[in-house]
């Protein structure tokens, strides 16, 4: 994400929102089995970890889902419904720490439904019977431009999956939004970060989660800046409007708030698909739409129309922080252009 920090992981999985996230809002409706370990844990948005002596009733604990040994015909399959209808852009089928009891292949399925699926639900494949390895990150890209409300993830025979994430952008329902007040930020709305100078501590991608920040872990936070300049991070909003109102919540953040910040803001509109090096470059002349504002220790800091300059509608913001430190949330109020 820092334009000096290459990172293996496809663009996919950089830039666009984790739509199985269980902090999201994501859930599993369905599991042929998890004797050893619990479906709802794949969803989890931390990295898996390990605890080499952890032991349950049914016998090693395990962070992920991990289905029994299977002694006959068929597979194992999870249901997931996501957190936002939405287009899919990519998956990561992760094993982290299964080494002897991942399974061999897995394949992947979605369907667009009202509600939640049924024996008479369709579904369409996305991703074909492809090979995992051990405790290994599998990505895959997925080319459909449906949208698309639920994901079922197939497991050949049996076996655990660390982590199952589902990289796409939800799709705002305009009908349902009208003319009213959106949060043009949140990732439930498309919203999604595409870079930034530092992000040392906490998980960035929780700046556009919804609800307020559980502890200091649970949104974006800075290294100490020891030298000239200021933090930034840059959003894509979920769609192109005008922002009218802003909420920046420094929750949890108490001897390491950013004494201020300011917003920025432009109207790309396509120009910014994949150019993302082109935009953080660009980013230092937009428009400044509120100007160097004060804030505090573990408050929620609203601020009002009359505070925000942005007569015109914009497509991408850039959050400055002085001099860095940490933030919890960011709501940014408006309505579609």
């Amino acid at each position: 994400m820092t334009l000096d920090t290459p990172d293996a992981r496809p663009e996919f999985a950089l830039t666009d929102i984790n739509l199985a996230s269980a902090g999201l809002g994501a859930k599993a409706l369905s599991v042929t089995d998890d004797f050893f370990a619990s479906v709802e844990r794949m969803l989890a948005d931390d990295e898996a970890v390990f605890h080499p002596d952890k032991y349950d009733d049914n016998g090693k604990w395990m962070d992920g889902w991990e289905s029994r040994r299977r002694r006959g015909p068929g597979h194992d399959s999870a249901v997931v419904r996501l957190a936002a209808r939405g287009r899919i852009t990519g998956f990561d089928v992760d094993t982290a720490h299964f080494t002897g009891n991942y399974p061999p292949a897995a394949r992947i399925e979605a369907c667009a439904v009202d509600g939640d699926p049924d024996e008479a639900t369709t579904w369409t494949e996305l991703v074909g019977m492809a090979p995992l390895g051990p405790s290994a990150h599998h990505y895959f890209a997925c080319a459909s431009d449906e949208v698309w409300t639920h994901v079922r993830l197939h497991i050949h025979p049996d076996g655990g999956v660390a982590r199952f994430r589902v990289f796409g952008r939800p799709e705002i329902d305009r009908a349902s939004v009208g003319s009213g007040d959106v949060d043009l930020a949140s990732a439930l709305n498309g919203g999604r970060v595409l870079a930034f100078s530092d992000a040392h501590y906490g998980a960035y991608h929780r700046l556009l989660a919804p609800g307020r920040g559980v502890n200091m872990g649970d949104g974006w936070e800075t290294r100490r800046r020891r030298e000239p300049g200021n933090d930034w991070i840059i959003i894509a909003l979920g769609a192109r409007g005008l922002v009218e109102r802003a909420s920046i919540d420094t929750a949890f953040y108490k001897g390491n708030f950013p004494e201020s910040f300011s917003l920025q803001a432009a109207d790309l509109g396509d120009f910014a698909a994949d150019l993302n090096d082109a935009v953080v470059t660009s980013s230092m002349f937009w428009d400044e739409v509120i100007a160097p504002t004060k804030l505090t220790a573990d408050a929620i800091h609203d601020i009002g129309s009359a505070d925000v300059r942005a007569p015109k509608p914009v497509t991408h913001v850039r959050l400055n922080i002085y001099p860095d430190g940490g933030i919890s949330r960011i709501r940014l109020f408006g309505r579609l252009a």
